[in-house]
């Protein structure tokens, strides 16, 4: 397999007492050549994703770094994070997640939800419904997940080669009969793939299944996420907090 190193030169050629924050921290981001991520003045930094991302958000607002554009999840409460800590470097934030996606779906709509915005940062939280919906219908594999995603950062490489990739593991908790059993092993595979590519290419993998199966020492997963996926606002904060754990001060 391609590193991202090895992908970009061929373009060029042609990361006792339990607490959220010990919880967190013993779960901290990792990656195959760096843990951090610098952000410089004005960069750009866009969330990607499903559901999970999107969270209610005004579709129609143009504006980064507004209430309307990051919904009510944990984009919305990163992105805080990221303004006030970040206040020097005023970086502009994006929330482009579409409830609903699976990969094939963010490549449709890649041009133009990200690709033209040219993002310093991106983050992509993907893979739940690649799963998911193949209980209902969807006749997706986990092959087709893979080969679609390895597809989808190879373009996005091609055309913003200095982009600073941020992989988000896709997690899923037994709280209820959304989530039950029958989900693993298989789904525990999509989870595999996230971290792959990640140490593929070089990008920051956020572990948060590992900060939710850690969070469920504190509190029992129903206070995380009330359907296994959809994260509570609780679990929003966590996700935040693991995710504001790649940024070098």
């Amino acid at each position: 397999m391609n590193t991202r190193r090895t992908f970009l030169k061929k373009v060029a050629l042609g990361g006792a007492v339990l607490s959220v924050s010990g919880i967190v921290s013993a779960a901290a981001g990792v990656s195959a050549k760096a843990s951090k991520i610098t952000v410089n003045k004005g960069d750009i930094i866009l969330f990607q994703g499903d559901s999970i991302t999107d969270a209610g958000r005004d579709k129609d607002s143009k504006n980064p770094n507004t209430p309307s554009m990051m919904g009510n999840g944990y984009v919305m409460l990163t992105a805080g994070s990221l303004l006030h800590k970040l206040a020097d470097r005023q970086p502009v934030i994006y929330n482009k997640g579409i409830s609903g996606n699976k990969v094939y779906q963010l490549v449709e709509r890649w041009d133009a939800d990200c690709l033209d915005i040219k993002p310093n940062v991106l983050s992509i939280l993907i893979g739940v419904n690649d799963y998911w919906h193949t209980k209902n219908g969807y006749d997706g594999t986990l092959q087709k997940y893979e080969s679609d995603y390895h597809t989808l950062i190879e373009r996005t490489l091609t055309a913003l080669p200095k982009v600073k990739l941020v992989i988000c593991e896709p997690f899923a908790l037994m709280v209820n009969n959304a989530v039950d059993s029958s989900w693993f092993p298989d789904f525990d595979g999509y989870r595999e793939v996230a971290k792959n590519l990640a140490t593929e290419f070089d990008a920051i993998f956020v572990p948060f299944q590992k900060v939710f199966d850690e969070a469920q020492k504190l509190a029992p997963g129903s206070y995380w996420t009330g359907d296994g996926v959809h994260p509570t606002l609780a679990g929003a904060q966590l996700m935040a907090d693991a995710w504001m754990k790649i940024i070098k001060s």
